[in-house]
């Protein structure tokens, strides 16, 4: 049975969290008059990115009025969202949450958090500890958070825990102009969001935002790739737009019999490698 995904490629109010809803509301209105079983919205979608100091002003705890909303809303269809969110240590994560029939059915903290160039995320956020896929009415779905999909060892974790669907949040600024009109950011993404789809058998769904912020320019270009590796749907550049297309999880079932790397993957080789390498890695650096 196939499922019709929305993306909502949006342009968030840096900082004001009221704003944000209403935005995220009126896609939520236009997703179900075209009838979408999935919503996926971007990286900090009801707070926008740059925040730096705001960030404990607009985080959110699971019991926010905003999150409330966002639950209700679940009931007609399944909704992934980026957000602020505080623990009940205190400590404010860069967190994606999949809702489904009014529950939250998992959380995501973004686990790498850049801090170079004009990033500056470790500063503001706690980094999360762990990536793992999620039952869903739709199979077994993953989501990393932008500077998360550029390592792959994350893609290569959901693979082995069963992900079918991986959701990209992003809110990924423009940078390297290649060519007239063509940034090296585009083809960056493009390619990862390729490789996940082509190495795992998946569909990979990214959602980026667009808008400005302090400076910083979001390109958009939201798309969704399939296991042959071929788009399924793609959203322009730089404009909002709400980006709808079915995806079938018959093509996950073909590309893995046809290229059965899944199956063939050796979890326990790649583990013992990685304790051989950290041991060595101990040895030298005294971590």
């Amino acid at each position: 049975m196939k499922t019709r995904v929305a993306v909502a490629q949006m342009k968030p109010t840096l900082g004001n969290v009221d704003k944000n809803l209403e935005i995220a509301e009126a896609i939520i209105e236009k997703a179900q008059i075209n009838e979408a079983d999935l919503l996926v919205f971007p990286e900090l979608a009801l707070t926008g990115y740059y925040l730096r100091d705001m960030v404990p002003v607009v985080a959110m705890h699971d019991e926010h009025a905003v999150i409330s909303k966002m639950l209700e809303h679940s009931r007609s269809m399944s909704i992934a969202f980026g957000y602020v969110e505080e623990s009940a240590d205190n400590r404010f994560y860069n967190s994606a949450l999949y809702l489904e029939d009014g529950r939250i059915v998992h959380r995501h903290r973004k686990v790498y958090l850049p801090t170079y160039g004009m990033f500056d995320e470790l500063r503001y956020f706690a980094p999360g500890e762990s990536v793992s896929a999620f039952d869903t009415k739709f199979g077994r779905i993953g989501m990393l958070i932008c500077e998360d999909v550029w390592h792959l060892s994350t893609g290569c974790i959901l693979s082995a825990d069963g992900a079918n669907i991986m959701i990209h949040l992003a809110s990924s600024p423009a940078r390297g102009m290649k060519a007239k009109e063509r940034l090296d950011i585009y083809d960056t993404w493009e390619n990862l969001n390729r490789t996940y789809a082509s190495s795992f058998c998946c569909y990979v769904i990214f959602a980026n935002r667009v808008g400005c912020e302090d400076g910083l320019t979001f390109w958009g270009g939201s798309e969704v790739i399939d296991p042959d590796c071929k788009v399924a749907a793609k959203a322009q550049y730089l404009d909002e737009e709400l980006l709808v297309v079915d995806i079938d999880p018959e093509k996950v079932r073909r590309a893995r019999m046809y290229t059965p790397v899944r199956r063939d993957e050796k979890i326990l080789l790649t583990l013992r490698e990685l304790q051989r390498i950290a041991v060595r890695e101990k040895l030298a650096y005294g971590e």
